[in-house]
């Protein structure tokens, strides 16, 4: 299969239909992203690369940062974080605080707003001074060691967090949370505004398809795990 072509095939198919969704706008300096921008890449095992369309622009990862963090608890702390997240779908929307209640402070899974703060709490322990630990592996796995978190899109967040703040007090009144609410929402918010492109991505993404070996060979997740990582 020529891999190039096919990629872009889709940008080719996709590039017609631009401009017509909208971007999101929760986080106000998400809406100001440009909607006719489409990139594709994909990195194999091997380190191989193939791109086409936007994908060297670098763009707000957002909740693609959750798959990292969940990944660096588990290669870290074991499945010891299951005790505190659950592994099921959830109904409501990705943010919601009335599961939450119901299931007394236990997320439904790592992908949701709620779960994503239990992990991001967990990872905080475990890292303990360190900085950034989801930031320096998408570094070191990308080889782009520019891979920053926008201070724009993190300040902007960080005014319009009023909800992740409400499930992190919510986790902490249930026990589900070892650090403080402010420590975990600072972390979690660096986190999402951390700023990639396509091929960045796709290269630090590679130890989800090499039965969980980074890219200079050293195991991060057992053979078991890296389906547990991906949503």
């Amino acid at each position: 299969m020529d891999l190039q072509n096919l990629l872009d095939d889709i940008v080719g198919t996709v590039r017609p239909l631009l401009g017509q969704g909208a971007p999101a706008d929760y986080i106000p300096s998400l809406a100001a992203v440009d909607a006719k921008q489409f990139g594709i890449s994909m990195a194999t095992a091997n380190g191989d690369v193939f791109s086409s369309g936007d994908a060297d622009v670098p763009f707000s990862i957002q909740s693609i940062s959750k798959v990292y963090a969940l990944a660096l608890v588990l290669a870290g702390d074991g499945d010891r974080i299951w005790k505190r997240v659950f592994r099921e779908p959830s109904g409501n929307p990705f943010n919601s605080l009335v599961q939450l209640e119901h299931e007394d402070g236990i997320p439904r899974n790592p992908f949701i707003n709620a779960g994503a703060l239990v992990v991001t709490d967990r990872l905080l322990s475990i890292a303990g001074s360190s900085p950034s630990p989801v930031r320096e592996l998408l570094r070191q796995e990308s080889g782009n060691n520019s891979v920053d978190t926008d201070p724009e899109v993190a300040a902007s967040e960080a005014a319009n967090s009023h909800r992740n703040a409400s499930l992190a007090h919510f986790l902490a009144s249930y026990g589900n949370l070892e650090n403080p609410v402010e420590s975990v929402l600072e972390a979690y918010i660096s986190q999402c505004a951390l700023e990639m492109s396509c091929t960045d991505l796709a290269l630090a993404s590679r130890f989800l398809a090499n039965n969980g070996l980074r890219g200079n060979g050293t195991p991060l997740l057992s053979r078991p795990r890296p389906r547990e990582s991906t949503p």
